[in-house]
């Protein structure tokens, strides 16, 4: 069964668009992995909002599917979240209500509070209805980033490895990916437990590298990436003794080891 996800402008959980939902648990069985969704935003409240949404009035905004779903270790009511795949904005806000009539269809038993949930199941009806009515924008290309401005290292490839011509060969990142991989491995180094935010405060939130397991440059081409298995979450200082040598990637137990003071490379 299709479902509605809402998306508002402001929020406890720091998503993104197309990449992250979170949402509580008693929502669990309507955003099993695979269900088809479309985004929703209700009427603005903030006004400083009105320049990043398609309309100041209730309207749906894209559409995408469910991806795998975790457990949010940070929440103590047994909140999850999921990973958006193929996210597909709208060229132009779709209301609501069209000629009067609303496009999802209203339970008389939920007339008064259907409106306030954040995730609504809809009937394959009003899934094709909402649909039939909205301009697809065409595939977009600025999803991908030769680099970011937090980590020039790190990525930004579910696809990734498409060369670049810029004075040599750089690698196409997928941004999206890297709010992925933070979802799941959260903020903290992998190898060492450094968080920025601890040690840095407010303006450091947020920040930390993502590294992938296999160098893009090893990919040989495009290559599909899983933020949980191909990346891990690095702080600079690990991320930069990793690629130390060109000829050389350490592996993240090697890492580690030298951490720890318990792995010793052989000199060459």
């Amino acid at each position: 069964m299709p479902v509605i996800i809402v998306e508002n402008d402001t929020s406890q959980w720091e998503d993104e668009t197309g990449a992250v939902y979170h949402f509580p648990k008693r929502y669990q069985t309507w955003l099993a992995q695979g269900t088809e969704v479309i985004y929703y935003k209700g009427r603005i409240k903030e006004k400083a909002f009105a320049s990043v949404r398609l309309s100041s009035d209730p309207h749906y905004f894209g559409r995408a599917r469910i991806g795998k779903v975790y457990a949010d270790q940070k929440s103590a009511k047994g909140d999850l979240f999921a990973l958006i795949e193929d996210f597909t904005p709208f060229a132009e806000a779709i209301p609501s209500k069209i000629g009067g009539e609303y496009l999802e269809t209203i339970p008389a038993s939920r007339a008064t509070n259907y409106w306030r949930d954040g995730v609504r199941p809809i009937s394959q009806h009003n899934y094709d209805a909402i649909l039939a009515s909205a301009k697809i924008l065409p595939a977009q290309d600025d999803i991908s980033e030769p680099f970011t401005r937090d980590d020039p290292l790190t990525l930004t490839s579910a696809n990734e490895g498409s060369k670049l011509s810029y004075f040599g060969t750089r690698y196409e990142r997928r941004k999206d990916l890297r709010v992925k991989a933070i979802a799941i491995h959260g903020l903290t180094c992998k190898a060492c437990g450094f968080d920025f935010e601890q040690v840095y405060g407010e303006h450091a939130k947020g920040f930390i590298h993502v590294h992938h397991l296999v160098p893009i440059s090893n990919f040989g081409g495009e290559k599909a990436v899983d933020p949980e298995t191909d990346l891990v979450t690095l702080c600079a200082n690990c991320h930069a003794v990793v690629h130390r040598k060109r000829d050389m990637t350490l592996s993240i137990e090697e890492l580690k080891g030298m951490v720890r003071g318990r792995w010793v490379i052989e000199p060459q």
